[in-house]
């Protein structure tokens, strides 16, 4: 296969919201290139980028996928990213890696709210971008709307490239940078090339000049030969596209149908020639502080965006070459373990075609098999000098769900199967909580848990059970007790005999220490599931051993780690042990843990005792017009609004809310936004549970 160097390699990702028609497009990419005879469709199940089964059944993108086109001795990978925010982990992969992304709309509908939210992680990134119009010949198309809605989303520096028009009821693209129109016949293809006609010449001579403008804005000896002649040529406006492109401030605007295969060559012409290579970027920093430059002389670091599990082949691990180059048979160093890793096969993948290569150099992006110490966002890389790429950041789970097998037989393979999920999918995280004995599964969304699934039951066999987690409660006591245990036990021979004293009250940060004791001795004891144990011994006159009150915190530990109202964790609480009796023969450690259990938890019951909730700080980005119906939804579940923000069109409310009132929200959120918010959440406190919730929980644990 034909080896190309770093400054002909482009690598476009291709973003947008659900059926803005990216797949439709990366296909008639690679039927106009020549590199397919025949153009697959959605419908038909045979398009090279959706190929799992999944996406068939669903006929829709759930994987990420990596294919390549070539066109006029440029390659082009091409990554086929998900349109739902439930995929967001595959998109985010996918951007970190693309030299350009190529943002999708659906012409008839404009930026729509998925786009939105991949906007946001572009922007983060930084990358290179440029939006493509689609569906330009679909009767309902708005291009004018569609192109405000992108500048509503970026500013003013969304530019148009071309514009649509229909002439002798043929559809024709305007392009104001070739200054052309190219006009299509009935099935697409290879356009005719024509003069702008009249009665579009002074609206494609008006966003020509505006685009002659912002290119000069991007390099200074642009400006200066654009104050000298007034314009800018192709080849200069080109350099000055780029520019603006590399600094996150151009945003080229095409229009294509893919579906008919309108304008994707053209489109292909300009990633040849205009969008960024990924030796053009700048080099990016390692964690240790290093600069990697994107030289094929340079040491070897490979980045792991992507790992893919297929039943008949094992692990598939996909990376970007960042610096230097690999070939079959080299020995990379993980920078995470330090493990050495074999490369003894490469591959350019292909949907599920896999074409074998000898190297692969800076820039590319290619695939190996059966890789055993690394995962997705691992280095691999070559010298003695290590280089770790700075890993992906994934958002949090937005749903939880207690999961289990339905067959007991099953649990090993389920454990197994999530493990290797989460290989594939970081944004699927698996926790076992020691407190509630339950294996916790967060993912995305209700249609991200529906494909993880789907996976479990056709992949690895196995039927599980989706259910709310138990909320993780705490107690605490609100006002001071005291209380008295004897223990004693006789049967026969030495016996069992102890006697504690105590008095417990709540603890808070900065209190004073307790009056009317004699402290002898203080421990801080931060607790495992927060907050704290503070236990003084007070004893006078040696009425109890000095080597037993380890056992007497022993005892009230043991009662700490399963309250008495509902079995929850008990938190910040002080004890006092003040007075007390013991035995020559009789008083042993058992025994004084023994009494110091039950002296505590009769203290505890008397003590007013409170139920906490964990409560979480929550973030929802909502349209303005939708706000009433997402406060109403939001007061019913009992959260607190703390203030609002504004971005464009979009309100930002901030609040505090029970994880209890959580569960399920972002199914309802959907339903009442028609999917156009999007929230986040985090653990905030623990905070008092209403009392009538809290009788109702206590009689729930009785």
């Amino acid at each position: 296969m034909k080896v190309f160097d770093d400054k002909h390699i482009k690598n476009v990702v291709f973003v947008g919201a659900h059926n803005s028609g990216k797949t439709t497009l990366a296909e008639t990419m690679l039927f106009e290139a020549g590199l397919t005879k025949r153009r697959g469709t959605i419908e038909e199940n045979n398009t090279v980028s959706d190929y799992h089964e999944i996406e068939h059944e669903r006929q829709a993108s759930v994987f990420a996928t990596p294919i390549h086109t070539e066109w006029r001795n440029y390659k082009i990978n091409i990554i086929d990213t998900p349109g739902l925010d439930d995929f967001i982990g595959e998109i985010i992969s996918s951007i970190r890696v693309g030299d350009t992304i190529a943002t999708v709309i659906n012409g008839r509908h404009g930026v729509e709210v998925g786009t939105e939210i991949i906007w946001n992680y572009i922007d983060k990134y930084n990358k290179p971008t440029l939006f493509i119009i689609n569906q330009i010949d679909h009767p309902d198309c708005n291009f004018e709307d569609a192109f405000k809605s992108i500048k509503t989303l970026v500013g003013n520096n969304a530019v148009q490239i071309q514009y649509p028009i229909k002439l002798d009821g043929a559809q024709c693209i305007i392009d104001v940078l070739k200054m052309k129109c190219y006009k299509f016949g009935p099935e697409g293809g290879k356009p005719e090339k024509l003069p702008i006609p009249d009665h579009e010449k002074e609206m494609a001579e008006l966003l020509h000049n505006e685009l002659v403008e912002k290119a000069a804005e991007n390099d200074e000896e642009l400006m200066e030969l654009y104050f000298d002649k007034g314009t800018l040529n192709e080849d200069e406006m080109r350099q000055g596209i780029k520019a603006g492109m590399l600094n996150h401030d151009l945003f080229p605007v095409f229009c294509v149908s893919a579906l008919e295969d309108m304008g994707s060559g053209r489109l292909m012409g300009f990633i040849d020639n205009v969008a960024p290579a990924a030796a053009d970027l700048k080099g990016e920093q390692s964690l240790e502080g290093e600069e990697i430059v994107p030289k094929v002389d340079a040491p070897t670091s490979l980045f792991i965006f992507k790992t893919l599990y297929q039943p008949n082949l094992g692990q598939i691990t996909f990376f970007k070459v960042k610096s230097g180059e690999v070939n079959v048979n080299d020995k990379l160093t993980n920078s995470r373990n330090d493990e050495t890793e074999v490369i003894n096969q490469l591959y350019i993948m292909d949907g599920k075609t896999r074409q074998p290569v000898n190297k692969l150099t800076t820039g590319d992006i290619g695939a190996t098999l059966k890789l055993k110490f690394t995962d997705t966002t691992d280095t691999l890389y070559s010298g003695s000098k290590p280089i770790t790429i700075k890993p992906i950041q994934y958002p949090e789970p937005r749903i939880n769900k207690a999961v289990t097998v339905t067959d007991k037989a099953d649990d090993e393979k389920l454990s197994d199967a999530l493990k290797r999920i989460h290989k594939q999918d970081p944004t699927v995280v698996i926790n076992y909580s020691k407190e509630s004995k339950e294996q916790i599964l967060g993912c995305q969304g209700e249609l991200h848990l529906a494909i993880i699934d789907w996976t479990l039951k056709n992949n690895y066999g196995v039927t599980a059970n989706y259910n709310k987690p138990k909320i993780k409660y705490r107690e605490t006591i609100q006002r001071s007790s005291t209380a008295n245990y004897r223990h004693k036990k006789q049967s026969g021979g030495s016996g069992q005999f102890a006697q504690v004293h105590l008095k417990i009250e709540p603890w808070f940060e900065g209190m004073p220490e307790p009056e009317g004791f004699n402290i002898r001795g203080k421990e801080e004891v931060d607790l495992a599931w927060g907050g704290k144990l503070v236990f003084y011994n007070c004893i006078v006159g040696g009425v109890i051993d000095l080597r037993y009150l380890p056992s007497v915190m022993k005892g009230v530990l043991e009662v700490m780690e399963e309250g008495p109202l509902t079995g929850s964790y008990i938190r910040d609480v002080r004890v006092m042990v003040y007075d007390g009796k013991m035995h020559s023969v009789d008083s042993n450690d058992i025994s004084f843990k023994i009494a110091g259990a039950h002296a505590f938890k009769e203290a505890f019951l008397n003590a007013n005792p409170k139920l906490l909730e964990p409560t979480n700080e929550l973030t929802v980005k909502v349209p303005e017009d939708m706000v009433g119906n997402v406060m109403t939804d939001l007061q019913s579940r009992r959260s607190i609004i703390q203030g609002f923000d504004n971005l464009d069109h979009y309100q930002i409310l901030k609040c505090t809310i029970p994880a209890a009132e959580l569960f399920g929200y972002s199914t309802d959120l959907r339903s009442l936004t028609q999917g156009k918010a999007t929230f986040s959440s985090r653990f905030s406190s623990y905070q008092p549970v209403p009392s009538n919730l809290q009788k109702q929980l206590v009689k729930e644990e009785v």
